[in-house]
């Protein structure tokens, strides 16, 4: 296998075309122009979970959805208002 070297340059250029794909991502957010409703399979890329886990969530009711004609779909703005709902903050003096 070839040796590749990176430079400064590189990863300086990678870096804008990381932001740069960022600021799409977050512009097609508040323009609502990002998905409305999700497939499994995007759902467990988006929280980094097994099918297992998703289809739990699923069955105890944590994440809502809807099937039709044999595919679920899941609403992305309820899995982020649980996601909000289900966040743990922490005291900034807790020990």
């Amino acid at each position: 296998m070839p040796t590749s070297i990176i430079t400064t340059e590189d990863l300086r250029e990678f870096k804008m075309e990381l932001l740069d794909d960022i600021k799409k991502l977050l512009t097609k957010q508040a323009t609502g122009k990002l998905k409305r409703y999700l497939k499994s399979s995007e759902v467990m890329d988006l929280l980094q979970v097994s099918p297992g886990t998703l289809q739990n969530l699923r069955i105890n009711g944590t994440l809502p959805y809807t099937k039709v004609g044999g595919i679920i779909y899941y609403d992305a703005e309820e899995i982020q208002n649980i996601m909000t709902a289900n966040r743990v903050q922490h005291g900034s003096n807790s020990k």
